[in-house]
């Protein structure tokens, strides 16, 4: 019986193991929600210097360089706009990559590799249940801090500091619309379902990014075959299609689970 023993991260005890499963995952996925919380404050920090001071810059440098000008040099103050612009739509649109390998890996993967999954069953918690707990409370950080990402990223590029927008080479960005949010939402349901397929860590980390850039990459080429279209509509039908997959690849993981545990 002494194999069987739950240590500080394996689980709650048997009275308190349902009411506790909340705090339980909190502590045993802390690294990645700090994480992800460093990450948003960042990509909230660039975000925010190319509203304010970056904006202003590249805007004195069209003035300066630009207006009433046949070319226009590329400046200082409008290449760190750009750039800072930029890396926060690139951190945004890879997003669903690392957040897919964690969840194959840590999130379902290494506990049922390791056991601690059953171990938790036994604990007051039924499987249904954990991974409700498991997929629920990342979910909700993941939209929280996305959401804000996307707040901010509104905020820049609604007030660009050109008359239009000309150093924004490509569409594909989702840091504007939805795709940022469903796209981590994707990543969190593919790496999770790949998990409980595979339970193996790595072997569902690496499933997970995979099939999560397919779908990424699918939707991608879908969108593109309308490029006469308003870029709202495509990135509107390229979301719906994210949470389709997303609530597909929920619906399976939570049959497997009850097929296997039943």
């Amino acid at each position: 019986m002494t194999a069987l023993a739950p240590d500080a991260t394996a689980g709650a005890p048997a009275t308190t193991g349902s009411r506790g499963l909340p705090a339980v995952m909190l502590r045993l996925h802390r690294p990645a929600l700090v994480v992800w919380a460093v990450v948003t404050v960042l990509t909230s920090a660039l975000l925010l210097w190319a509203h304010g001071p970056g904006q202003d810059a590249a805007h004195a440098d069209w003035l300066r360089y630009c207006a009433g000008q046949v070319g226009c040099v590329w400046s200082d103050g409008i290449a760190d706009y750009d750039r800072a612009r930029t890396l926060a739509e690139t951190v945004m649109a890879v997003l669903p990559l690392p957040v897919a390998a964690w969840a194959g890996a840590a999130l379902t993967g290494r506990e049922l590799e390791s056991g601690t999954a059953r171990l938790a069953w036994t604990q007051g918690v039924s499987p249904t249940r954990w991974l409700a707990a498991k997929l629920t409370l990342p979910a909700a950080l993941l939209t929280a801090g996305s959401a804000l990402l996307v707040g901010l990223h509104h905020l820049v590029a609604a007030a660009p500091p050109f008359p239009y927008d000309w150093t924004r080479h490509s569409q594909n960005l989702p840091g504007d619309g939805a795709l940022a949010l469903t796209g981590p939402l994707l990543g969190l349901a593919v790496g999770a379902l790949a998990g409980l397929v595979l339970r193996r860590s790595l072997p569902a980390a690496a499933a997970a990014v995979a099939a999560t850039q397919a779908v990424l990459v699918a939707t991608g080429i879908l969108r593109d075959r309308h490029p006469t279209l308003h870029p709202w509509p495509l990135r509107t039908l390229e979301s719906g299609l994210h949470l389709t997959v997303t609530a597909a690849a929920v619906g399976v993981a939570f049959l497997l689970l009850r097929r296997r545990t039943v």
